[in-house]
């Protein structure tokens, strides 16, 4: 069975050691992130598989679903094994398929932390993460409502997501941001900044769509020529591209399929060489 090289591990905050690469659950819900899966049964089964093969952190959102996601991972999981850290977010609310909006009123989000609390079936929410800054709402405002919860012992870390690095700035000024989430990954670097900032900072940086939704995973990808000179499938040289970009990284790839979860989790056991990396780089 292939599982997570125990030795790479990234403490969230100082105080969560996880293994690098964990497990999104955006997949879980139907199409456009919305409703029932297609296969609950499924669902269920390959959430259980991540950590039976050594997953111990597990990403998702009130929004998925919406609720849908948080749903399946606790009827998966709970009671949860003890060194299992999930992160869920709230700040987007959902009106249908792909449709996605930010709302940072105070009270909504206090109102969204305490649902996921109930639904994950929680009595702290390990890391919870701003899922978009509202720009109707003072940022100290959206985050204060985290900093409110995580003082009544709700939460335990805050984090933020899609940000710039002003805006990352401007956030560990109210409280402390132990993690940030923007999409990055072989193709699409638009967020180098942010990465490098967080990387300087030893701040968790969470990439999602950590292979493009599977486009990296095509035969006919950028890297199918390197990943066939290694031994590996695309997917695997994309994710372990990102592993050796910086130890702060934490790639969350999701999938709805036992045995692409298998094929995700041997990235960990892949070593590029500089070789490798420096053909990677240049695919950009």
């Amino acid at each position: 069975m292939t599982t997570v090289a125990p030795a790479d591990t990234f403490s969230i905050g100082g105080d969560l050691p996880v293994h690098r690469l964990g497990y999104g659950a955006m997949q879980l819900p139907g199409p456009g992130v919305w409703g029932e899966p297609a296969d609950h049964a499924a669902a269920v089964r390959v959430v259980r598989a991540a950590v039976e093969q050594g997953v111990d952190f597990i990403d998702t959102a009130d929004s998925y679903g919406p609720v849908v996601s948080e749903r399946i991972i606790a009827e998966a999981l709970h009671p949860y094994p003890e060194q299992l850290v999930i992160g869920t977010k709230a700040g987007l609310v959902r009106t249908g398929p792909g449709e996605w909006h930010p709302v940072g009123r105070p009270a909504y989000l206090k109102q969204q932390v305490e649902l996921s609390l109930r639904t994950l079936r929680l009595e702290r929410i390990d890391l919870i993460q701003l899922h978009r800054i509202d720009g109707e709402v003072p940022l100290a405002d959206q985050l204060g409502a985290f900093k409110e919860l995580q003082e009544q012992g709700k939460v335990r870390h805050i984090g933020v997501s899609e940000v710039s690095v002003e805006e990352l700035k401007a956030a560990r000024e109210i409280v402390d941001v132990v993690s940030v989430q923007n999409l990055y990954n072989l193709t699409n670097r638009q967020s180098q900044d942010v990465l490098d900032y967080a990387t300087a900072e030893g701040i968790a940086f969470i990439p999602w769509f950590p292979i493009a939704t599977g486009d990296l995973a095509a035969p006919d990808s950028p890297v199918a020529d390197i990943a066939r000179e290694l031994g590996a499938t695309p997917s695997q040289v994309a994710l372990a591209w990102l592993l050796q970009k910086s130890p702060v990284v934490l790639p969350i790839p999701g999938t709805k399929s036992v045995e692409h979860l298998a094929e995700n989790l041997g990235a960990a056991r892949l070593a590029l060489s500089d070789e490798d990396m420096t053909r990677l780089d240049a695919l950009a």
